[in-house]
């Protein structure tokens, strides 16, 4: 089944062009992948469940040395690519992702003079190569792309992560044999270059996917394209699972299917704004305020990162007038409050280790120590309430990195993140 790729560079993804009824007869004349699906996940659901209880009960339990886990996704800007590098200067970021599509080969030295750039101010890249429906049917063309960017780039970058959100059928593949198909010849190539793979970049909440594919495929690295509720914040529930809860389960599932232990990349997760239109991926409910966005990206990155489980958390993307961390639509871009977001909390939390989780019926309170200073990250997922701490509060730094007066040691904790330094 083939339909005409279309890309839409507004949102920077694929329109959607296969009709729901095709979708739904190539799926039930492939049954048969299904089964096999189901039966891989059920030869390993004993020891992934008996991971999932252990990770449950330490997840947050236990000290976590915060190195540098806050990274960012960034796209070429032409005239512009400077901007691009002192923003992440800027930010603190570093640690970079650019995507390379395989529809895109005329461009290669585009992304070439790009990475090269990156690399050259000590920014540490990771390359996702993208694929479409053509790759699938024509597996000589996707072959020919591997062996054209990874030797290409292979001093520029130590990782590649092989394909992208193929649980989508816009992206042009259709169920787990057909990935694989695409990630079997990136094996050979990366032994011979000497470079890592990473995969296999499953977006959303579809774990049953990784147990067949990691059985196949021996990534050196892990990655997931986790969402949580892209409809409001990282702490409310999608079937009843929160953010904790699926990062606990995705890496049982990662350990428990394989004797391995592999680091857990988060490659892409943004939430999409309000009032971008046709900028935006998402339409309708999915939208966020600035305000939120920031929000969450801050409290996202800490359920994340003090978990002990994830080793990094890419943001999906720096420039991008839809859901990016600056707003490029007018001649001088526009730094989003998600930028200082970012900023604050890579100067604040990396090098410093997370030492626990207070517990409170109302407030998320994560607590910290970094150099001869103890602090706390703190926010509500409601109404606003007013705490005190056991020490005595020094200062007080607002999600943006602002300080802002304390009340006799009283801190009023509300959904926008606080960092609490402790005498």
């Amino acid at each position: 089944m083939s339909f005409e790729f279309r890309w839409n560079p507004y949102a920077d993804q694929p329109h959607n062009i296969a009709p729901r009824k095709e979708r739904f007869w190539y799926h039930f004349r492939h049954a048969g992948s299904y089964v096999s699906l189901a039966f891989a996940n059920l030869c390993k659901a004993r020891p992934i469940l008996a991971l999932y209880r252990k990770y449950r009960k330490k997840i947050y339990r236990e000290h976590v040395d915060i190195e540098t886990p806050f990274a960012l996704s960034v796209s070429p800007s032409g005239e512009r690519n400077e901007e691009v590098v002192e923003a992440l200067k800027e930010l603190g970021v570093r640690r970079s992702l650019i995507r390379i599509p395989s529809w895109e080969m005329e461009k290669l030295e585009v992304y070439r003079e790009f990475s090269e750039l990156l690399v050259g101010n000590k920014i540490e890249l990771t390359i996702a190569l993208l694929q479409q429906r053509n790759d699938v049917l024509d597996p000589s063309r996707w072959e020919n792309f591997l062996g054209d960017v990874i030797p290409r780039f292979a001093k520029l970058s130590s990782f590649f992560e092989i394909g992208h959100a193929w649980n989508r059928t816009k992206w042009g593949v259709w169920d787990y044999k057909e990935y694989l198909k695409l990630a079997y010849p990136a094996m050979s190539i990366a032994e011979k270059y000497n470079v890592e793979l990473v995969g296999p970049a499953v977006i959303d909440f579809e774990f049953h996917l990784y147990p067949p594919v990691l059985r196949a495929v021996p990534f050196d690295k892990i990655s997931s394209l986790l969402y949580v509720d892209r409809m409001g914040a990282p702490e409310n529930t999608q079937f009843g699972w929160d953010t904790s809860r699926k990062i606990a389960l995705l890496k049982a599932v990662v350990d428990g299917s394989s004797q391995r232990r592999r680091d857990l990349w988060i490659t892409e997760v943004n939430w999409p704004l309000k009032g971008t239109g046709k900028y935006s991926p998402a339409s309708g409910k999915p939208n966020v305020s600035e305000e939120e966005q920031a929000n969450y990206l801050v409290r996202y990155n800490i359920l994340c990162a003090a978990s002990g489980f994830v080793d990094r958390i890419y943001w999906w993307q720096l420039v991008a007038p839809g859901y990016g961390l600056v707003d490029s639509r007018e001649k001088e871009w526009r730094k989003r409050p998600s930028f200082y977001a970012m900023k604050t909390i890579i100067s604040q939390l990396e090098r410093s280790t997370f030492t626990g989780r207070v517990r409170h019926q109302q407030a998320e309170i994560f607590a910290f120590h970094k150099g001869e200073h103890d602090f706390a990250v703190c926010w509500t997922n409601g109404p606003a309430l007013d705490y005190s701490f056991a020490g005595r509060v020094r200062r007080i730094l607002d999600r943006d990195g602002k300080e802002i007066p304390s009340s006799n040691g009283r801190v009023t904790i509300e959904e926008s993140p606080k960092y609490v330094f402790l005498k």
